[in-house]
C-alpha cells in the first residue's frame, strides 16, 4: 500500500534566506539583463548611469543624512564619541570615513572611530560568517554611553552584525542612526534616525559595493562634513583644522593661510611656523595682526570658529601685538 509523501516544511536557512531575497538590493536589473554580452564601453556607461541614478536617491534623503549630520556634531560638540559600524563593503566605507576625519579635520582618532565585522584583518580579506554574528556586534556597541553616536550602515538592512550593535546602543541610551540601501517597513525602530536611500538592482545583482556603495559614500560624506562645519571646522570653503602631516598638506596649509589670512605666500609660511602649523591661528594672526596668543584666545573664545574669532575685530592700537 502506497503511503502518502507529507509536505516538506521550509528549513530554516530558506526561511531565513527569503528576507534577502525580497530587497531590491538582491533583485534582477532589467537595464543589465544583457550584461555579459555588452560591450566594455557599454558596461562602463551602464555602470556610470546607475551610479548617477543612485547618487539622485541619496540626494531624495536630504532630510535624514541633515538629521544625522547634526546628531554628529551634537555628540563630539559634548564630547562624546561617533562610531561607524558595518559589514563587507559597508565596513569598509566606514572605516574609509573615519580614517579621513583626522587629517581633514583635525580631529582625534578617539573622536571618530569604525568597526568592521570580522575586526581588522576583514578590511583587506573578506572573513567569512562575520556579518552573521549577531553578538560580535552588541559587543562592538557595548563600549558605547549616553553622549555617543552609534552609524551603522547595512545595504541590506538585516545584517545581523549591524542590527546587534544598534540594540545594543539602544538598550545603553546611546542615539543611533542607520544609513541602508533597502528601504520598508521594517526599518522602523532599529534607530533613531534612519537613512533609508532607495538605490534599487544593481547592475551586477547582488552587488552592493557598486551604486549601494556609491550612495552610502555620499551619504557618509555629507554627514561628517556637514557635522564639522557646524563644528567650525571650515571657513568660508576651506579646511581650516587640517594636519599638515604631508608634503601635500603642509603645502595645502600655506595655500589656505595665504588665502584667507590675505597675506603673501612667503609670509603666510611664516604666520604657520610662528603658530607652529595651526592653520587656523595662523589665519586670524594674519588678518588681524595678532600674536599667536593672542590668536588662540580668541578662537578659544570662538569655540573654533574662525569667523567668530575675527568678527570680534582687531585689538586696540595700544593691546595690538605686530608681527614683525
Amino acid at each position: 500500500m502506497a503511503t502518502r509523501s507529507r509536505p516538506r516544511r521550509r528549513s530554516r536557512r530558506t526561511a531565513a534566506n527569503s528576507r534577502w531575497a525580497a530587497l531590491l538590493t538582491e533583485s534582477r536589473n532589467p537595464r543589465s539583463r544583457g550584461l555579459d554580452v555588452l560591450p566594455t564601453e557599454s558596461v562602463v556607461g551602464l555602470l556610470l548611469d546607475e551610479d548617477r541614478r543612485a547618487l539622485l536617491a541619496a540626494a531624495r534623503q536630504k532630510i535624514a543624512i541633515t538629521r544625522a549630520a547634526v546628531r554628529a556634531a551634537r555628540a563630539l560638540e559634548a564630547g562624546g564619541t561617533v562610531l561607524f559600524l558595518g559589514a563587507g563593503t559597508s565596513g569598509r566605507l566606514g572605516v574609509l570615513e573615519a580614517a579621513e576625519c583626522p587629517p581633514t579635520f583635525g580631529s582625534r582618532p578617539d573622536q571618530i572611530r569604525a568597526a568592521m565585522a570580522g575586526g581588522e584583518d576583514a578590511v583587506f580579506r573578506a572573513v567569512e560568517g562575520a556579518e552573521d554574528r549577531v553578538e560580535d556586534g552588541r559587543r562592538e556597541a557595548s563600549v558605547l554611553r549616553r553622549g555617543d553616536l552609534l552609524i551603522g550602515i547595512s545595504a541590506s538592512s538585516v545584517t545581523p552584525f549591524v542590527r546587534g550593535a544598534l540594540a545594543r546602543a539602544r538598550e545603553n541610551g546611546v542615539d543611533t542612526v542607520l544609513v541602508t540601501c533597502a528601504p520598508g517597513g521594517g526599518l522602523k525602530g532599529l534607530a533613531g534616525t534612519v537613512v533609508a536611500i532607495a538605490t534599487g538592482p544593481e547592475v551586477l545583482t547582488g552587488s552592493t559595493r557598486l551604486k549601494a556603495g556609491s550612495a552610502t559614500k555620499a551619504a557618509l560624506n555629507a554627514i561628517t562634513t556637514a557635522a564639522m562645519v557646524r563644528l567650525g571646522k571650515a571657513y568660508e570653503n576651506l579646511m581650516v583644522d587640517l594636519r599638515p602631516g604631508s608634503a601635500k598638506l603642509r603645502d595645502r596649509a600655506g595655500r589656505i593661510v595665504a588665502a584667507a589670512g590675505g597675506v603673501p605666500r612667503d609670509e603666510a609660511e611664516r604666520l604657520l611656523s610662528l603658530a607652529s602649523g595651526d592653520v587656523k591661528t595662523a589665519i586670524v594672526m594674519g588678518r588681524l595682526g595678532v600674536s599667536d596668543a593672542e590668536a588662540r584666545k580668541r578662537l578659544a573664545a570662538a569655540r573654533g570658529h574662525v569667523r567668530r574669532a575675527l568678527a570680534r575685530g582687531p585689538l586696540s592700537d595700544s593691546s595690538r601685538t605686530r608681527l614683525r
